[in-house]
């Protein structure tokens, strides 16, 4: 057996790791993104009013709303998204000699195939998580769990629901073709100078992300409202109606709601994801040699 599952289910591990860590993050930037720039009292001014008026209002567990649909849906992301890479990573290096890297455009085009794979896969995952996360739950108000939720979604919209907002998710298929590239041909560069630790895993990791973050918000908040259930007048028809309705009624800010706390969680998420994704390779390859499903003699790291 090849690499590609020991990636997978090392990748998949990162990620529940980083969710686990960052998930009051994810509830604050999802809900500053969904915002439609009101001021009610209700509405958060920062990422430091949303924590303390989530606090207030629903208590810690309102900063974990939708944690096990959002670990469920890392773990498949991260699984899928690394079995696709790395197999689409083997037949460009098969025609390369020995130690030759991987271009930039491969890279991109490895990641561009493996996104697109993650999202047909895990987009309705995501649109009930971000449902239960921007959901604020009323006293007394019936706690809701991810089958319910995808269930209610799909009773009322039908599949078209649990894919809502899919074209923008396809085009920040971008964000991670951004962030793996950065990453990798820093990660080559950096390696022919010395070995890589943790730590550089970790910085490498952060810094990725904050490219990539930092270049696709728009579409990631685009995305983000049309997944969640909105009222007829409000409702963005397609990815450049919303662009265009965010800017008539709240401008280029409008674009940018949650950014700050966006890139601290993506960032960090980021950051955790890599530095655990390596410490746990050696781990799955070490259970898929003591399963039998792959040979001792194959067990060294790619």
């Amino acid at each position: 057996m090849s690499d590609n599952v020991a990636h997978a289910l090392s990748g998949a591990g990162g990620g529940i790791v980083a969710m686990t860590l960052t998930y009051p993050l994810v509830s604050i930037s999802s809900r500053l993104q969904v915002q439609r720039g009101g001021q009610g009292k209700d509405e958060y001014k920062n990422a430091a009013d949303a924590f303390f008026k989530i606090l207030a209002k629903e208590g810690p567990k309102g900063l974990y709303s939708g944690l096990s649909s959002g670990i469920f849906g890392i773990a498949i992301t991260n699984g899928v998204y690394y079995y696709c890479y790395e197999a689409v990573k083997a037949v460009f290096e098969k025609a390369k000699t020995k130690n030759q890297q991987m271009s930039t455009a491969e890279s991109m085009l490895a990641g561009a195939i493996a996104g697109s794979a993650v999202v047909l896969a895990t987009h309705p995952i995501w649109t009930v998580n971000t449902r239960l996360t921007v959901r604020k739950k009323e006293e007394g108000e019936k706690e809701q769990n991810a089958l319910e939720m995808g269930a209610a979604i799909l009773k009322k919209e039908g599949l078209a629901g649990l894919y809502s907002g899919v074209g923008a998710a396809l085009v920040l298929v971008i964000n991670p073709i951004i962030q793996y590239t950065v990453f990798e041909q820093i990660k080559n560069k950096v390696a022919k100078f010395r070995t890589l630790g943790n730590f550089d895993f970790f910085l490498l990791g952060a810094l990725s992300k904050l490219v990539a973050t930092g270049l696709t918000y728009p579409y990631i908040v685009v995305k983000s409202r049309m997944q969640i259930s909105q009222k007829d007048d409000e409702k963005y028809t397609s990815m450049l109606d919303g662009f265009k309705k965010i800017f008539a009624t709240e401008g280029i800010a409008g674009f940018y709601g949650g950014l700050k706390s966006k890139i601290v969680q993506s960032v960090l998420t980021a950051a955790f994801l890599f530095m655990a994704k390596e410490v746990l390779f050696d781990w799955a390859v070490w259970m898929l040699v003591i399963a039998g499903a792959r040979k001792r003699v194959a067990a060294a790291k790619a």
